[in-house]
This record gives structure tokens, sequence and C-alpha cells, in this order.
């Protein structure tokens, strides 16, 4: 029997025509008011049967949730899982993408654990509303983080039924003093100080996705810009987290764990800023995937980028086809679930 998804405030849905086209709608979760104004997460979803079509119950339900700086522009990705059997839906969250309000500062959190709102709004949606009797979470960077610690925090309710993670931000990618000192002054400033800039530049990675510079992919650039800055508030929140995920995890579901096959720079001369995960280092991914719960997979992909779903398209699909090929095994209904205490 599984047990009710934690209470969160009650969702009015109501579902609208979405930017990305016909074939995808939005909702607004209400997440109450916030001294900054208005807190709203927006759950996007693929109809690829026209707008209002009832959803297909007897599909799992698949969440994705974005990393920093980002927001749901991966049509691609929507519609390759909805040619594998899933019901796509991506969750936008607070102050990020299309759930950013006037007066708001994009991305800020002071603790990840502000987001489990909007992510058990949307799985009790899906869940009970939309009638899916399966769900499964991709999160990418951040948002793996986050959707880790989230499905800790669930490892009993029965909330969900497997995790994939993309390039999920695991640890600071920085030499071991340097995490430490860096952990010190944010523990200091972040509380005084939240919105202060801590770090500014334009990320080559994310500069050069764009079709614009060269890459690949059209994108809002207001919501995604290249150079959005880092907050002492918000990267607090993230050590804090990622200091959680050291002390381990007990995710009670099946979780893969996908990165690059290598780390490099990232900057602008790098020959293979376009095969490499230049924003993380998948060594210290490797070494904290173990920690997440007693089911780990871990897939490695050669020639991915950072975001593996906005890799060339060899690495792309080899991702792709690697992720939905675990996932038949992982919702398998003989497949055998550890049990947690």
């Amino acid at each position: 029997m599984r047990t009710p998804v934690p209470r969160v405030p009650s969702v009015t849905t109501r579902w609208e025509p979405d930017v990305l086209g016909d074939d995808f709608e939005r909702t607004t979760l209400d997440l109450g008011g916030a001294p900054d104004g208005p807190a709203v997460a927006t759950l996007v979803r693929h109809v690829p049967d026209g707008p209002g079509a009832a959803p297909d119950r007897a599909r799992p339900a698949l969440l994705y949730v974005h990393g920093f700086n980002d927001y749901f522009f991966q049509r691609h990705l929507a519609e390759r899982a909805t040619e594998e059997g899933y019901a796509f839906h991506a969750l936008d969250l607070r102050r990020c993408g299309r759930s950013l309000r006037e007066g708001q500062v994009p991305h800020v959190v002071t603790e990840l654990t502000e987001h489990v709102p909007e992510l058990t709004a949307a799985a009790r949606l899906l869940r009970r509303e939309a009638g899916h009797d399966r769900l499964v979470v991709m999160g990418h960077s951040t948002g793996g983080l986050t959707a880790s610690l989230w499905a800790h925090s669930l490892r009993r309710t029965g909330a969900l039924d497997a995790l994939v993670l993309d390039s999920p931000w695991f640890d600071l990618r920085a030499r071991w003093f340097h995490r430490v000192v860096s952990t010190r002054v944010l523990d200091a400033v972040g509380p005084l100080d939240p919105l202060r800039v801590v770090a500014s530049g334009v990320s080559a990675y994310s500069y050069h996705l764009h079709v614009d510079h060269g890459g690949r992919w059209e994108y809002d650039l207001a919501l995604k810009p290249p150079d959005g800055p880092v907050r002492a508030g918000w990267l607090r929140a993230v050590r804090r987290g990622q200091a959680r995920l050291a002390r381990g995890l007990r995710i009670g579901v099946p979780v893969l764990v996908a990165t690059s096959d290598r780390t490099g720079p990232n900057s602008l001369d790098n020959p293979d800023l376009d095969r490499q995960d230049t924003v993380l280092d998948v060594e210290q991914i490797a070494a904290r995937a173990p920690l997440l719960g007693p089911d780990v997979t871990r897939l490695v992909v050669e020639g991915g980028v950072h975001d593996l779903v906005l890799s060339a398209p060899e690495p792309r699909e080899r991702y792709l086809a690697g992720t939905f090929g675990w996932l038949a095994d992982a919702l398998a209904p003989d497949r055998e679930v550890t049990a947690l205490r």
C-alpha cells in the first residue's frame, strides 16, 4: 500500500498553451506568498494528441527538473520520452524560467528544501489527478541534487518509482582546500547577505550551446543567460545539500547516475568543449554516487557535455538509449525492490 504524498498547498489545475508550441501545455502551481512576491512553479506537459487531450493513465509519468540558470526547453527530450511510452512533464521551479515573477531574483533560494512543495505538488498532481500509477523523476545538475534530497525525504512514501540523474551536482569543482574555505565563508556571508554575487562572468559552456553562438540549440536567453551570477545564499544552500549527501542518503528506488566520460576546462579555447563536461567533475560525481542509496547504476556517456540531453547527436543518443533501456528494467513488475528500514 502506498503512503500518501506529504501535504502541500492545494493545486487548481488549469492547462494553458505553452511557448514550446501546440503540443505543449502548462499549468501554474500556486505555492503561497513570499517576501518577494507570489511563489509559483510551472508544470509543463507534452500533449502529442493536441491541446486538452486526456492523459493516458497507463503510461508512467516522467517529471524533468532543470538545473541552475536554466528552464525546460528540451522538446526533443519530451518527444523521445513520449515515443518510449512515458507521459512527459517538466517543472520550472520557483523563481526559475516560466515561474519567475516581477521583482524576484532568478533561482535564489536559501535552502534546497524550499523546492519540496513544488516537487511534491507536481508528484501529487501526476499521481492523484492525472492517475499515473508510476512516476519517474529526471533531474539535471542542481536539479539532480535537489531531486535526490527530495527522493530521500520521501523514501517510505512510494511517491516515485525511479530516479534519473543527468550530471548531478554532488560537490564543488575545486581543490579540497578551496572547497573547505569557500564553504566556511559562505556559512558566514550567506545568512547575512544572501543576494551577494560571489561568482559572475560568461560560462563558455552555456554560451556555446546557443545557436546564435555556434551551438545547436535555440532557447530564450533571458531565461537561460550565459552569464547568470552565483549568489551567496543560493550557493550556501547547494553546499548544505551536498554536505547532506556526503553523510549518505537512503533513496528507496532505483537510481541512474549518468555523466560524461571526461571533465575539461570551461573555456572557449577548449577544443573539446562540445565533448566534455566542462561544468562539473565527473570523478566527483562517480565517487559520491554510491551515497545515494542501495540501488545505484552508473551510465558513462562518451563525448557527452554537462547536460547530456544537449550533447552532439551520437552521445545524446547513447544517453537516451541507455536511460530508457535502464528504465525499462527499473520499472519491470518483477524487479526486486530493496526494503528500507
